[in-house]
């Protein structure tokens, strides 16, 4: 997504827009990342799948992208939550050549029809060598 509202389109031959906000379409974005056929280069990335995981309800997906030591045994999500829009703020670190990295952002949704804002500075690290999201603070 870019800054500034930009909004998202789907190229007509490849699908859906990917709901990270990239302008992408799904099929080559995040889709690749959520069925394990590519991983996250980034940190951003990485953030940027697991916010299309939460807006299509890809429990899975979010689990087997948290760090060992942090994931929960079970991950329920409130399928009346629609998230809408992700805003990436900042990011530091979470490069190709990193270990760990930060991404604050904003996550737009809508709880039975109320619009909301999730802002959170995450922490992401590598995990056998692929980017896993650790914990993040919600200021």
């Amino acid at each position: 997504m870019g800054r500034g509202g930009t909004r998202r389109r789907a190229n007509a031959t490849t699908g859906r827009a990917c709901p990270c906000g990239s302008g992408q379409a799904y099929a080559d974005c995040c889709a690749p990342v959520h069925k394990g056929a590519a991983q996250a280069p980034t940190a951003e990335a990485l953030m940027r799948s697991r916010f299309s995981a939460f807006a299509l309800g890809d429990a899975g997906y979010l689990l087997r992208s948290w760090h060992s030591s942090t994931r929960p045994a079970l991950l329920d999500l409130d399928p009346g939550q629609r998230w809408t829009r992700l805003e990436i703020v900042d990011t530091e670190r979470g490069g190709l050549l990193d270990s760990a990295g930060t991404v604050t952002f904003h996550a737009h949704y809508r709880d039975a029809g109320r619009p909301g804002t999730l802002t959170e500075h995450s922490r992401f690290v590598r995990e056998d060598g692929r980017w896993v999201y650790l914990d993040g603070d919600q200021p």
